[in-house]
């Protein structure tokens, strides 16, 4: 026997939603607070604000294209690693949202107090 959801539940569903924010799901914080708090943000989605500054697109050897970039708040940087192309330019202020990692092993490579950006936008 199938199981249906009240259309209720649906609509209460839709209204925290969009009394979230719509589609951020991550905590809003700044690049200070969570280098200040590392443990606490430590595999996280985060959403945080910032300048773009150390913008570099690369491709992989296997010829997939991605970029890194460091966000600044003004004190204090972290990086942030994308696939794709960057939809912006150094010294622009944008907003990335991302799961956040302390420690990152890929092959031989650690990477530390990283941002995976889901999303990364301009104004």
């Amino acid at each position: 026997m199938r199981r249906r959801v009240p259309v209720v539940v649906a609509v209460v569903v839709v209204l925290a939603s969009v009394s979230l924010g719509g589609t951020s799901w991550g905590l809003t914080t700044s690049p200070s607070e969570i280098l200040d708090n590392s443990a606490r943000f430590d595999g996280q989605v985060v959403t945080l604000t910032g300048t773009i500054t150390n913008l570099r697109p690369r491709v992989s050897a296997k010829g997939n294209a991605y970029y890194t970039f460091d966000l600044s708040d003004g004190p204090r940087t972290i990086p942030v690693f994308s696939f794709g192309r960057s939809p912006c330019t150094t010294g622009t202020k944008a907003t990335v949202e991302g799961a956040f990692q302390r420690v990152k092993n890929v092959g031989r490579y650690t990477f530390y107090n990283q941002i995976d950006a889901i999303t990364v936008t301009c104004p």
